[in-house]
């Protein structure tokens, strides 16, 4: 029995359709008169001809034709232009095209030749005559515009047969033929039914480009025109042979037989019983013979033999839907169009009726002929036997099915079809505008994965992304329009004003069936991010400007969509909020110009009764701004805690460590640390008060619980150590009783989930793929029936733009009396020089429960800064930019957007930990803003607020104090060393 480890190994390898066809025709010479051009012509030039066949057939790269009237002009034309083809239909004097030929060949030996002739009987009985060992090919035009595309692709299927077939499997149609009639007549109909039998089935691709590369897939057709070649190609081919179509009477050891076809396919039969076989003969008594072969016999003199051949081709070379027959009845028991419904129906196919079809490669070259080659190859090599293999036959072909769609799903950005996407599918998008930057960055991952499969096997845990439609920009565009919107988004009326605009705003309701589609097969809670053009880009991320929502998993699916058309519009809506549009002002960016896309995407997590929730959420980044013992700056760092990411990104107590150094983790170094600066809250969605009504708040339906609840809910056992309040002392790992900790310790130190290495290789991989360092978002789940083992699910990447090494490090060597501020854990790098001004916050008299006051003035100062284009030294206690108002002043990004510098002073009675992973950190990078975070009173840093108090205030407040100087301050920032300070002006050291 073949395991599933086993099928893994087998169809990981993908199909490179963009490898095949390399060897084209493009530039065709035809020598011809003018007379004989115009017969071919009717109403249209030759290549204007070719061109709309192309067309018609979705072909790509439709040859160029350029036509000369003489031998003499076809050598000057070869002599300073490449050609790939050369066609040359002879004149009076069959002799004489013969003899150029030969010497065409002779100078240009690797160029194809073939000589088109009329057909008549005349002309037929001279070519017999001549010497044809310079042309490659003969044929007789018959007045179809199709012998020229068959011409061309004959030509192009022999220059690559060899490759092709080999490399990928690509598979053979076999024509045995002499007449040159004959054959210049079936050969553009075999080619007409086998290219638009592939335009068909390269609907299984998942978008249109990959639908054009799939058509290369499709069978080659190769034409032998004596019983040696005949064999010849059929044993080079015989593993791929699709099929085979023979004439009955050619030649055979230099002489005609009337019996060499039937003797040809004897020869075949021996070897292979079961290869569909079309005998062609205008001899009825052939047709004994023919069944005597087990092969189709067709009569060449019918009127209506293209048609037979179509059909004949249909049924037996594997092309058309795939017909599951009772063998004993031959009563039609089940029948499939596509490789979807091979999947749903083959478990149930009876023993007897699959033992039938596997044995006789039925399946395998219904397969081959739809390009679906890794599955085809397998149960081709793999031999039936005996009726009692058919369970694993079954088991077979649905494991390889499920592999393979899995694989072909990874790194594509599909189209969303309603019918297709199913619980196999990964990325999809609905419409034809950009992705946005979120959602180009999702597709770069799922691409990555793809491209590094050893994110998939960590044997307890595998890297994913989560099941993901994208809303394209171009329903941004179609729903601002419909609704004629902009007038009140562009307008200064308030957030709650535009959002309820927007909620009374209506989507096109042609999506609301692609939703339904998209809840039936996640079947989970939904998260609806924003992906605007302008967010992770290079230079200038817009990280958690705009809003994300969730919504629950609803029985009631319509009341479901209402949730998700809300969601949809809150997002559209957050581009025009006051923060977003000062956001813009800060970055010179003009609002209009933004344009949303909307990514759809199954919450990662598990319900606990009336709320959902992840194992664990985190923020990695490749470069740690804050390495402490052997840690180094590009070893990376990662913030994780326990249920949804929106609580670290809020900028509550995650756990801190550095990937390659996880058993060193500072937060879980000493009992009490570990006590008191450790998760002790997290994020669930709310399952039970849907009725909720959207709000500007996108955290309006999560749930802030203690991590008592999660206990409760028995989702920490593998995530938290226990105090154990008896021994004081913390145990790693859950036990009854005691405070639990989210310590991770089970993971980082024990190595029972590969966390560690998990986020080293994604961190390090997704570096390397990118080429300069990346924030990374995501979540994983330890829990439910899918997880037999874990998965982390990569959520986003972005860069960090990284400023230039500062080489100067005299920096580490002014005494603190020349200096205002000195950090011994700067973030940043660099030399500011042009800032004038330092804004303060007052540490007499100071209060944490003053601090959204404080966020308040600190917003209206910054935006007087922002409109006259100036910067400033933003220095306070505790952590900028919290959620929770105790541990620091909650400023959102857009009300400090004008600092350069961001200083984090802790006082006597203030000690908060410094600030990890709080959102805009990623604008701080972006944007060259430095950050020190000083402590002196455990001999971190140096900070001489007197000084400042020594000045005259150009503003002051209750709880604020802004100076200004003259001369500018110079902050200098070494980032690999995490040294940084700011020089008093009239002291600068230049």
């Amino acid at each position: 029995m073949m395991d599933s480890s086993n099928l893994k190994q087998l169809y990981l390898k993908d199909t490179t359709f963009a490898n095949l066809m390399q060897k084209r025709i493009f530039n065709v010479l035809l020598v011809a008169s003018r007379y004989d051009a115009f017969i071919m012509e009717e109403d249209g030039r030759v290549e204007e001809q070719i061109f709309f066949e192309y067309v018609s057939l979705n072909l790509s790269s439709p040859p160029r034709v350029k036509q000369v009237l003489t031998h003499e002009e076809a050598f000057e034309e070869l002599s300073h232009k490449h050609y790939d083809l050369i066609i040359t239909m002879p004149g009076v004097e069959c002799g004489e095209t013969f003899a150029q030929a030969r010497e065409m060949k002779r100078l240009y030996p690797h160029i194809p030749i073939v000589v088109l002739t009329p057909f008549s009987r005349e002309v037929s009985r001279r070519i017999s005559n001549e010497d044809p060992s310079g042309v490659d090919y003969v044929f007789s035009w018959l007045g179809n515009v199709d012998l020229l595309l068959a011409i061309v692709k004959l030509l192009e299927d022999k220059l690559n047969a060899q490759e092709d077939i080999k490399s990928v499997g690509v598979q053979v149609i076999l024509v045995v033929e002499d007449s040159i009639r004959f054959y210049s007549s079936v050969l553009p109909h075999i080619y007409k039914f086998v290219l638009k039998q592939s335009q068909t089935f390269s609907t299984e691709a998942l978008n249109e480009h990959e639908q054009m590369l799939r058509m290369r897939g499709r069978p080659k057709v190769l034409l032998a025109r004596d019983y040696e070649e005949a064999v010849t190609l059929y044993d080079k081919y015989a593993d791929n042979m699709l099929g085979i179509i023979s004439d009955v009477s050619f030649m055979r050891n230099g002489e005609k037989d009337k019996r060499a076809g039937l003797k040809f396919c004897s020869y075949v039969r021996e070897k292979d019983p079961y290869i569909p076989i079309i005998i062609e003969s205008s001899d009825l008594d052939n047709q004994c013979a023919a069944t005597r072969l087990n092969a189709s016999f067709l009569n060449k003199n019918s009127k209506k033999l293209p048609v037979d051949l179509g059909k004949t081709i249909m049924k037996n070379f594997g092309f058309g839907d795939f017909s599951f027959i009772n063998p004993h009845t031959g009563e039609e028991i089940a029948r499939i169009r596509n490789l979807k419904d091979l999947q749903n129906i083959i478990l149930s196919i009876p023993d007897d009726s699959l033992y039938y079809h596997a044995s006789r490669n039925q399946i395998s070259r219904w397969l081959y002929s739809r390009a679906i080659f890794p599955i085809a190859e397998v149960l081709k090599q793999r031999r039936f036997d005996r009726i009692e293999e058919a369970q694993e036959i079954r088991q077979l072909i649905f494991g390889a099915i499920v592999q393979y769609r899995k694989m072909k799903n990874r790194g594509v950005v599909a189209i969303f079809k309603r019918d297709r996407f199913d619980k196999y599918s990964n990325f999809a998008r609905i419409g034809q505008g950009s992705l946005g930057g979120k959602g180009r960055g999702l597709a770069f991952i799922d691409a990555m994965i793809k491209r590094n499969p050893q994110l998939e096997n960590f044997g307890t845990a595998n890297v994913t992304v989560p099941k993901t439609v994208v809303l394209c920009t171009d329903i941004f565009d179609e729903f601002m329009e419909l609704n004629n919107l902009y007038q009140v988004a562009l307008s200064d009326i308030s957030d709650e004003e535009i959002l309820g605009h927007f909620l009374q705003a209506k989507l096109p309701e042609q999506f609301n069936e692609d939703f339904m589609a998209f809840f039936e097969v996640v079947g989970k809670p939904i998260a609806v991010r924003s992906s605007s053009l302008l967010e992770d880009s290079h230079y200038q991320p817009f990280a958690g400007i705009y809003s994300t929502y969730m919504i629950p998993y609803l029985d009631d699916k319509n009341e479901m969509l209402r949730l998700l058309n809300d969601a949809i519009k809150g997002v559209y809506a957050s581009v025009f909020y006051a923060d977003s549009k000062a956001y813009m002002t800060a970055t010179s960016n003009i609002i209009d110009q933004e344009k949303m896309a909307i990514i759809l995407q199954e919450v990662v997590g598990t319900q606990y009764d009336d709320h959902y929730y992840p194992s664990f959420s985190g923020v990695g980044r490749s470069l740690n701004y804050y390495p402490i013992n052997d840690e180094k700056s590009e070893d990376g760092v990662v913030d994780i805690a326990v249920g949804l990411g929106k609580y670290i990104v809020d900028g509550g107590r995650s756990l801190r460590f550095s990937p390659k150094h996880p058993a060193k983790v500072l937060q879980t170094s000493t009992m009490e640390l570990a006590l008191r600066d450790t998760q002790t809250r997290f994020y669930a969605l709310d399952l039970k008060n849907t009725d909720k009504s959207f709000v500007v708040d996108d955290g309006f339906n999560l749930l802030n619980l203690s991590i008592r609840d999660a206990e409760k809910d028995n989702s920490l056992r593998m995530m938290v150590s226990t105090f154990d309040p008896y021994d004081q002392m913390i145990r790693d790992g859950y036990y009854e009783g005691g405070r639990k900790v989210v310590t991770f310790a089970n993971m980082l130190q024990h190595d029972v989930f590969p966390l560690a290495d998990i986020l080293d290789s994604m961190l390090s991989i997704g570096h390397r793929e990118m080429g300069r360092h990346i924030e990374i978002e995501f979540a994983g789940n330890l829990i439910g029936p899918e997880n037999k083992k874990g998965t982390i699910y990569w959520l986003q990447i972005r860069p960090i733009v990284d400023t230039k090494e500062m080489l100067n490090d005299a920096i580490l060597d002014v005494p603190d009396e020349k200096t205002i501020l000195k950090s011994d854990t700067a973030l940043g790098h660099g030399i500011m020089d042009n800032i004038h001004y330092i804004i303060y916050v007052k540490t007499e008299g100071f209060k944490a429960s003053n601090n959204l006051l404080i966020a308040r003035e600190i917003e209206k100062i910054n935006a007087t800064f922002t409109g006259q284009g100036e910067n400033y030294i933003l220095i306070g206690p505790g952590r900028w930019g919290s959620s929770d108002s105790a541990l620091g002043i909650p400023v959102k990004w857009p009300h400090i957007s004008n600092a350069r510098l961001i200083v984090e002073a802790a006082l006597s009675n203030y000690r908060i930990e410094p600030s990890q992973g709080t959102h805009f950190f990623q604008n701080l990078t972006s944007f060259g803003v430095g950050y020190f975070t000083i402590n002196p009173f455990s001999g971190d840093g140096y900070y001489d607020e007197e000084y400042l108090n020594s000045l005259p205030a150009e503003t002051e407040t209750q709880f604020l104090r802004m100076v200004r100087f003259d001369n500018p301050v110079r902050v200098e920032i070494n980032g690999k060393k995490s040294k940084g300070l700011v020089l008093k002006p009239e002291l600068r050291a230049e």
